[in-house]
């Protein structure tokens, strides 16, 4: 049996004003608590099973000491009875938490879930474009049918009922808005305004009752150019004055994204060591690239005009914005070449692989793709720099290698 303390009346447990613990009896292991700021609390300590508890009985002097001592007894006798009144009251904050959950889960319907997960992962994304796209994709096809419903409520003949009409149609557009609302629905059961399974998830749901991607809508690559259509292209190209026509011709030397070309600036080119520095946040992969610049490139960018107070290396007409999406693939379209910028990608990686000996890797690292597996890659340390370097050398020099007699195929330069 615990000691009991001598027991303190009202005046004597007032005039306690020392931070400590007090043993003020009345009850076992009843205790008044100062804190060092003075404040006072009750406490009451005891042994539940083999644990030693300090459960909280109120502030004092809101809880008198009649009070505090009843309380005490109480819990002691819940004790004795096998409750753990720790235990008990956690469960009782557990239930009060899951209830406003509950009810604060009543209010939500998919767009104010829809909205509030692009708000909350739009900082993330590479560009403001990206999250317009969201918010147009589900203001034409989802917001109509399940805008306003309780995100608790969606089922998958919700979704099959804005998905499947445009399937066939729209695959590309469609795939997008599904695995929108798959991501919408995902992060609504994280939140716990939602419960069970996905309604909106391809694997083992919507794959039993969709058609295939694949036979509704076949993978098309981009629209390239022939490696062997290279010299007389890029002959045209360099004779057609413009941003544009130099930032294409930066494109197809590089084998980069066109994107990456238009919003290229001059602090990214060390002219030392013929590199160019590509940050991660412009990259697809987020990652930094470095890429080797071939002679032919640093002469390109050595006869390139530098504007005073313009970082951009190939500006736009409008005082620091870059090119549009639109400029290079209008040079072509005025060139006559059914073709378009990304599509150089595909000529290059084409070249390389059926007329020259580089490894797979080197390439698809020449392009800034992920080379095989997690694994493979975690083993991959070195972006093989050098052998890079001489595979831009060998592509410029094919570009500008004029081709055996017989395979020249003529081109119609832009009027």
């Amino acid at each position: 049996m615990p000691r009991i303390a001598k027991e303190l009346g009202p005046l004597e447990i007032k005039r306690l004003s020392a931070p400590g613990y007090y043993a003020v009896g009345g009850a076992a292991g009843l205790t008044l608590q100062i804190t060092p700021s003075g404040n006072k609390s009750w406490l009451l300590r005891v042994k539940v099973g083999t644990k030693r508890r300090e459960i909280g009985l109120g502030a004092y002097p809101g809880v008198g000491v009649a009070l505090a001592r009843e309380k005490a007894q109480q819990v002691r006798d819940e004790i004795v009875a096998g409750v753990d009144p720790v235990a008990q009251r956690a469960q009782a904050r557990q239930n009060i938490i899951q209830q406003q959950l509950e009810e604060k889960a009543l209010e939500w319907t998919f767009r104010r879930c829809a909205e509030s997960y692009i708000k909350a992962r739009s900082p993330g994304w590479r560009n403001a474009k990206h999250a317009q796209q969201w918010e147009n994709t589900l203001e034409t096809y989802v917001y109509p049918t399940i805008g306003d419903m309780l995100v608790r409520h969606v089922n998958i003949g919700h979704v099959t009922a804005i998905i499947e009409p445009h399937w066939t149609t729209k695959n590309e557009t469609m795939n997008r808005v599904r695995n929108r609302i798959e991501l919408v629905l995902d992060w609504a059961k994280a939140r716990k305004y939602r419960t069970g399974d996905n309604p909106a998830a391809w694997k083992g749901n919507l794959d039993k009752l969709l058609a295939v991607r694949s036979k509704v809508a076949p993978v098309v690559g981009h629209r390239a150019l022939d490696a062997a259509d290279l010299y007389g292209f890029m002959e045209i190209l360099r004779g057609i004055e413009g941003m544009g026509a130099r930032c294409l011709e930066f494109v197809v030397l590089t084998a980069c994204r066109s994107g990456e070309a238009r919003l290229a600036t001059w602090e990214e080119i060390d002219t030392g060591t013929m590199t160019w520095n590509i940050p991660g946040e412009r990259m697809k992969s987020g990652r930094p690239h470095r890429v080797p610049l071939s002679v032919e490139v640093m002469q390109l960018l050595e006869r390139l005009p530098r504007i005073e107070g313009e970082s951009l290396i190939f500006p736009g007409a409008r005082k620091g914005k870059p090119l549009s999406d639109m400029t290079m693939t209008k040079v072509m379209r005025d060139m006559g070449v059914d073709a378009v910028p990304h599509g150089f990608r595909a000529t290059f990686s084409s070249w390389c692989a059926s007329s020259t000996s580089y490894p797979t890797e080197v390439r698809e690292m020449a392009l800034a793709h992920a080379i095989g597996n997690g694994t493979v890659a975690a083993y991959q340390r070195s972006d093989l720099f050098e052998k890079r370097r001489n595979l831009m050398a060998d592509w410029a020099k094919f570009i500008n290698t004029v081709p055996a007699v017989g395979n020249v195929i003529p081109m119609h330069k832009a009027a």
